[in-house]
């Protein structure tokens, strides 16, 4: 059995300002740099790093893995956050002016990628960290990833919903292709704690 944290990137400057992100591909801000360093003191017993594509994902595994002494990190774009169509770059309240009552329905805009795609690749992503993982020695894993792949595996594995801040994520377990759900993790803020070194 491989063990997976699956975590959201660190704030980035589109993050700061509050604006939809999807997949474009905004940078970490000042503050998000700090909150990876600070994340990786909580991390012990990884030995395989991968990540998103997109730009504040990469940089956040990046710092991660050069104060932890992991890598090279490997770069998986089925990792990345959903494509959030018209809505990406927009604020709140661009969204509620230029689509009004989307938000409180539950509708989305054109060119918002379907709950079905983000959930196929990210299970796909699972699978392949615990098989890279496996081969590294000690079967833990680190993703860095994006809110809406972990609210997608979560959602699957009958997780209740519950919204993720910068640092956090959850441990996913995959026994021969299985996967299975544990608890969720913050490595940075209130609730911060130290990964052991063999998580089970």
């Amino acid at each position: 059995m491989i063990d997976v944290l699956v975590i959201r990137h660190a704030q980035s400057v589109w993050n700061q300002d509050g604006r939809w992100q999807g997949q474009a591909d905004p940078p970490l801000s000042d503050l998000g740099s700090a909150q990876a360093r600070a994340a990786a003191a909580a991390l012990s017993g990884v030995d395989y790093v991968v990540t998103s594509d997109l730009d504040r994902a990469r940089a956040t595994a990046d710092l991660i893995a050069e104060a932890v002494g992991v890598g090279p990190v490997e770069v998986d774009a089925a990792w990345r956050e959903r494509d959030a169509g018209a809505w990406q770059g927009l604020t709140r309240a661009e969204i509620e002016r230029d689509y009004p009552g989307y938000l409180d329905e539950g509708r989305r805009p054109p060119g918002w990628e379907p709950d079905s795609s983000v959930l196929d690749r990210g299970l796909a992503a699972l699978r392949r960290a615990a098989e890279r993982a496996g081969g590294a020695g000690s079967g833990q894993a680190l993703a860095v990833s994006h809110a809406g792949v972990i609210y997608a595996l979560e959602g699957h594995l009958g997780c209740d919903f519950e919204r993720i801040d910068h640092l956090c994520g959850r441990w996913f377990t995959v026994d021969d292709g299985r996967i299975g759900c544990r608890r969720r993790m913050a490595l940075t803020g209130r609730g911060a704690e130290p990964v052991p070194a063999r998580n089970r």
